[in-house]
């Protein structure tokens, strides 16, 4: 396994000697190497119905220009971030759990955890501005297409992708200039960045504070601005003159709650487990963050589109159409 590294691989070398490994090793989910097989039917399933969903979704969207509207614009950002999340670890944990295709090498480790980390930032700010959208629709009705203009909803979704790039690229460049001696094995299903930051024998006290501040920053910052404006969405709800109106306005919210949810649900508790359960064991913690990946990418589209009617409307006319197309080819 020497010729893996740049270096010789012993411990008294390991303060003099800057340490690369060529290839990383990735286990899977430590403990449960027995059922990956078993595993593999629930991770796969999701994964080909977030593939679909997604999919039909931005199809759907696009070929339909009643949809072209900022609601919907932030949806199909929405659609095609959780289609990156996917392909960018599901294929791998596949090849894991089916041929024990666990290597990776370093560049494509850090090529997966910044694209892992950086859309999972960038979902994050799409919700915010969806729920910004709800914010102005309900609290300022008149004043929607005026205010959330085609221009504002490219520019917000610029600012998202800029903000996460700007966040996520120092991480690669920090975790090259440490040195790697513990181990090369990687206990995870993909490079998660505390995962690979584990395995490191110098000091890695400012990936940890970069980590924790950046996490804090988004859950923060996003979180706190979508709390804010369902406050004031709700103060505005609640001012209207009858039940049906407030259940109206109530009904165009639902949707958005829902994603936010399945979210930021997943990312708290699995967080909270992270640090705080030192007793729960370590294949909890990589099925919970697997769960994080897996289930945002899989409900969204349906959420959208059990809860809107012109996307529902819209998805079964292209699958009725299917079904005739069929038909009319035998």
């Amino acid at each position: 396994m020497k010729q893996l590294f740049r270096g010789p691989y012993n411990r008294s070398a390991c303060n003099h000697t800057r340490l690369e490994p060529l290839v990383f090793f990735l286990s899977g989910i430590p403990g449960l190497e027995q059922a990956h097989h078993w595993i593999s039917i629930p991770f796969c399933s999701m994964f080909v119905i977030s593939l679909l969903g997604n999919g039909t979704l931005l199809y759907v969207i696009k070929t339909d220009l009643s949809l072209h509207k900022p609601m919907f614009f932030f949806l199909s950002m929405l659609s095609s971030i959780d289609l990156v999340l996917s392909l960018t670890t599901m294929p791998k944990t596949l090849g894991i759990f089916w041929f024990n295709a666990g290597e990776i090498g370093l560049v494509g480790c850090l090529v997966q955890m910044f694209f892992l980390h950086s859309f999972s930032i960038m979902e994050s700010a799409v919700l915010l501005a969806m729920s910004f959208d709800r914010y102005v629709a309900i609290c300022h009705p008149l004043r929607y297409h005026s205010i959330l203009t085609h221009s504002l909803v490219v520019k917000a979704g610029l600012v998202a992708l800029m903000r996460a790039v700007a966040l996520m690229l120092p991480l690669p460049f920090l975790l090259r200039r440490l040195s790697y001696c513990h181990s090369f094995l990687i206990a995870h299903c993909y490079c998660e960045h505390m995962a690979v930051v584990r395995l490191a024998c110098s000091n890695t006290r400012f990936n940890n504070v970069y980590g924790i501040f950046v996490a804090l920053l988004i859950v923060g910052f996003d979180l706190g601005f979508i709390v804010l404006s369902y406050a004031k969405i709700l103060r505005a709800v609640l001012s209207l003159a009858t039940k049906e109106e407030q259940h109206k306005a109530f009904g165009t919210c639902l949707s958005h709650v829902c994603a936010i949810l399945v979210f930021y649900v997943p990312v708290v508790l699995s967080s909270v487990i992270h640090r705080f359960g030192h007793h729960v064991p370590a294949y909890i913690h990589i099925l919970l963050a697997n769960f994080y990946l897996l289930f945002p990418p899989m409900m969204n589209p349906i959420i959208y589109g059990v809860q809107t009617k012109q996307i529902r409307e819209r998805a079964l006319h292209l699958f009725h159409h299917q079904q005739l197309l069929r038909k009319a080819a035998l």
